[in-house]
Formats: structure tokens, sequence, C-alpha cells
């Protein structure tokens, strides 16, 4: 499924430098429909409102972190196909390993720049 720029896209952090790091690298990407969560529990809420072509989650978060809103997502029927990024400051083999098989579609270790952001978007939405 290739991912259309005005595809609606959640970004999920609980610090809002991230936040906005990451929603000006979607702009010079081309996304324009950006919206934040900032945390799982609110992302929950956000996604099952709207439909989103793309999630880009932080892991550690809290009450609910980024691995428990994947495993929310990928368990519930309307939300399951969503794209889903995991960002995180750890590379911690068994952190990725769990989140593979939790169904993340990629990964990408902070700190990362518009091009990584571009070939990991491009990697799970085929453009």
């Amino acid at each position: 499924m290739a991912l259309d720029l005005g595809t609606p896209v959640l970004v999920v952090d609980d610090y809002a430098t991230m936040v906005r790091i990451i929603r000006n690298l979607l702009k010079q990407l081309g996304f324009e429909d950006v919206d934040e969560a900032s945390d799982g529990t609110d992302a929950l809420t956000k996604l099952r409102a709207r439909k989103y072509g793309l999630v880009i989650s932080d892991w550690n978060m809290e009450p609910m972190t980024g691995y428990e809103l994947l495993r929310h997502v990928r368990a519930d029927e309307d939300l399951k196909t969503t794209p889903f990024i995991m960002v995180t400051a750890e590379s911690k083999t068994e952190n990725v390993i769990a989140a593979k098989k939790a169904g993340v579609d990629n990964y990408i270790v902070k700190p990362f720049n518009a091009q990584t952001l571009r070939t990991k978007i491009e990697a799970v939405c085929g453009n």
C-alpha cells in the first residue's frame, strides 16, 4: 500500500520536543495532516475516532507505552492493518525482537534525520 502524502499520520510521544521534531521531519517529507498523542491511551482514543495511514510511536511513555499501544492496535480488528513504526532511544535487541513479534512494521533508533524517516516510511508503505 503506497502512502499518500495527504494520508493522516499520528505521532505518539510524551516528549513534546520529540513530537515537534518528528512533525517537522514529516513536513519536510511532504506530509501535511499530522496529529499527535501524548501517550498510548490518548493514541488509542484518536485511532478509534479517525482512520490513520501511519502511526509513529515512541516506545517509552507513561501510562501506556508504545509497545502496549502496538499490542492493542494489532489486537483490534479495525486497526490491526495500520502501518506502525516504533521509535526508541534504545536499540536493545530484545526490544526489537519483542516489537517485531508484536507486529511492528519498522523500527527507528533516535536520533534520526528526515532521510532515515523517509526510508523507514517507504519500507513500510511501499512508496
